[in-house]
């Protein structure tokens, strides 16, 4: 079963995002953003997004969503990390998961854009990235986890 980062802790994930999967079984269906519009938009469910897909099309159903996974099929392509702030200042407060091409140095700032569960590609760098979420203990510049500017925590 596939591994991931929640809540700094490597985890097993619950989640199949293929339906031809083959050890998808006793896992939970994620579907793409397509299929979930197909399947009349099913509550509790995971959605997965590609670069180039509309946040928006969730606003309605952010409530309902459990997961949103945002695939990065390159780690040279930032759209992920813009797709992140977007649903959480749209309200989503549940898992925002980053999987594909992700690399450790990248965590930290996945993390400050809103995601809280990482997937890369290659499980091997779990570890590492783990490593790399906990490198900060402070930040000057506000963001999704912390929306206050350091001058102004300091008060």
């Amino acid at each position: 079963m596939p591994a991931l980062i929640r809540n700094n802790t490597i985890v097993s994930d619950e989640w199949c995002f293929d339906a031809s999967d083959s050890d998808g079984i006793g896992r939970r269906r994620a579907y793409s953003l397509s299929e979930w519009k197909e399947d009349g938009r099913p509550a509790h469910a995971g959605v997965q997004m590609e670069p180039g897909d509309d946040c928006r099309e969730l606003a309605e159903a952010l409530p309902r969503l459990e997961l949103i996974a945002v695939h990065f099929p390159a780690f040279t392509d930032g759209r992920g990390f813009s797709m992140a702030r977007e649903l959480r200042d749209l309200g989503y407060r549940g898992e925002l998961r980053a999987r594909g091409h992700i690399l450790p140095d990248q965590m930290h700032f996945l993390h400050r854009c809103g995601f809280d569960a990482f997937q890369p590609d290659d499980s091997s760098r779990l570890g590492a990235s783990l490593e790399r979420l906990q490198g900060f203990s402070e930040h000057y510049q506000a963001a999704v986890d912390q929306p206050l500017p350091l001058f102004r925590r300091r008060g």
